[in-house]
């Protein structure tokens, strides 16, 4: 007898709905023949053991006999463990032990314990939009999924414990309640931090130069002497990004689900990424990878931020890797089996020391690196790199006084107001636009001979910076968009000499460094 159910593999951060048909053999055997085609993996094969015991714990005997599962379409390799408990159901069903034909409207998805309970599976978020695009009314899922499942409306979300939860929900129609979330309620309740800008004694450069580029979204590069407070500010950064719209938390959200990092007791990421991972991480951690390809840590910071602590000590392989994402915002990941493509549209904010032993050009410290040992050491960043960095700033050691003395540090909240004030005059600019155009950091040339046009003396100050400092054309492009970042935050409609000045001052800056 055949029986068909629904379930749905992940591929990068999308779904796709797949068919499990289920043909048992009315001849009994002395043997187990249990089959499974499709292009499944080790894990999805491994299911018959699970699937087996699970039934029989659950009080269904099931005969050894000849059962085969496929998998359609057959064409598309299939990967992990939800697709036990469709098996099961199918398996069941074939036997007669469900009550319903078929199950044409429900996808169901959960991996099976040998007790017959069902555990969590990856990529439930992904997986509920495609059943929405397929106008599919029912989702069966586990009960540690729900809640992100739950996120995407016009889908009915069932949380279930165990299959036999699931068998009494198909059989009898009841038992089982649609999870239902307030999603505004979880995006305000994510909108809290731990730490504030008012920490941060001094540093009144250096926060200026953050409040640009998060108004912006510009990389930004931090270079200072040990406990000058860069990884400080970093960790600060958040805190006055604009936050998270709706369908950016469900972009974000994708990626954790898919990656497997998603807090289950939440369900949806409210805040803006924040990834800090250290300088030993390998490429494909940092960009993705494996045989069936998963997120890196570029992709995990999508719509958020990526700080990189100790930038040389990062291998130089690992760096250079970087170049695609900061240019294009996605990642593309090629393989002999298939080739996946994942976002990532992050701000980078790295740190690093301006010698090795950290005290050059430091005015309380002698350092006792030489010339050669300086260069070689800031030559681990390339020049490419670094041209893909808005933002250079010098980050000084605090004195006593200003960590002391002076006047109350403004808080995250009143500079987060100037950053959103900014970031809403950049959304009207581009709302036309087709492109999804966030921030003035993602501009293409043609926004910025709209936007960016120069005034006669703008021109001359930047054609004498660009002669004397010998800066390249992709640096040219990043002074006009900051220059333009610089405008919004003081409401201005045209970019003026002291904001093309200012814009210069944070390209410059890494020129003494280097010279």
């Amino acid at each position: 007898m055949l029986y068909k159910t629904l379930s749905a593999a992940v591929y990068g951060v999308d779904a796709s709905i797949i068919e499990v048909e289920v043909d048992v053999s009315g001849m009994k055997l002395l043997e187990d023949r249990f089959h499974t085609v499709g292009l499944p993996d080790a894990t999805v094969r491994e299911s018959r053991d699970r699937v087996r015991a699970a039934l029989k714990n659950c009080g269904f005997d099931i005969p050894f006999t000849h059962i085969t599962i496929n998998l359609a379409p057959a064409d598309i390799r299939k990967e992990g463990s939800g697709f036990d408990l469709p098996m099961a159901l199918g398996i069941l069903g074939a036997f007669g032990g469900l009550n319903k034909k078929e199950l044409a409207d429900a996808v169901f998805v959960g991996e099976l314990s040998l007790d017959g309970g069902i555990r969590g599976v990856r990529g439930a978020l992904p997986i509920a939009i495609e059943a929405r695009a397929k106008k599919l009314q029912r989702l069966i899922v586990p009960e540690v999924n729900a809640k992100e499942a739950a996120m995407v409306s016009g889908v009915d979300v069932f949380p279930v414990r165990s299959l036999l939860d699931v068998i009494h929900y198909i059989n009898s129609g009841n038992g089982i309640a649609p999870l239902k979330v307030d999603t505004a309620s979880l995006l305000d309740q994510a909108a809290h931090f731990s730490v504030d800008f008012k920490d941060v004694r001094g540093q009144h450069t250096a926060k200026r130069a953050i409040e640009v580029a998060c108004a912006g979204g510009h990389n930004l590069l931090m270079i200072g002497p040990p406990g000058s407070g860069k990884t400080m500010l970093a960790k600060r950064m958040p805190t006055i990004l604009p936050p998270l719209s709706f369908e950016e938390a469900l972009e974000t959200t994708k990626i954790h689900s898919v990656a497997g990092v998603l807090d289950p007791g939440v369900g949806l990421v409210g805040t803006r990424p924040f990834r800090s991972p250290h300088h030993t991480i390998s490429d494909a951690g940092l960009i993705g990878g494996g045989m069936i390809p998963r997120p890196g840590e570029v992709s995990l910071a999508h719509n958020g931020m990526l700080f990189l602590d100790e930038l040389p000590e990062f291998p130089r392989s690992v760096l250079e890797v970087m170049r695609q994402p900061l240019e294009d915002g996605t990642v593309c990941i090629a393989r002999a089996a298939m080739s996946l493509t994942f976002p990532a549209r992050f701000m980078l904010a790295a740190a690093m020391n301006p010698c090795p032993c950290g005290f050059h050009n430091d005015r309380t410290r002698e350092c006792r690196c030489t010339p050669p040992l300086i260069q070689r050491y800031i030559s681990k960043i390339s020049g490419p790199l670094l041209d893909r960095v808005d933002i250079h700033i010098d980050v000084p050691a605090v004195n006593y006084k200003e960590m002391r003395g002076g006047l109350e540090p403004e808080s995250s909240a009143v500079i987060r107001e100037r950053v959103m004030r900014a970031r809403q005059i950049q959304t009207q600019r581009f709302q036309e636009k087709q492109d999804k155009i966030y921030c003035n950091a993602q501009m293409a040339p043609r926004q910025m001979n709209k936007f960016c046009q120069l005034s006669p003396d703008c021109e001359r100050l930047l054609e004498r910076a660009m002669t004397q400092q010998g800066l390249s054309a992709r640096a040219y492009d990043r002074i006009l968009k900051v220059s333009r970042t610089i405008a919004d935050l003081e409401g201005g409609e045209a970019i003026q000499p002291k904001h093309i000045a200012e814009a210069i001052q944070y390209r410059t800056l890494d020129r003494t460094y280097w010279a």
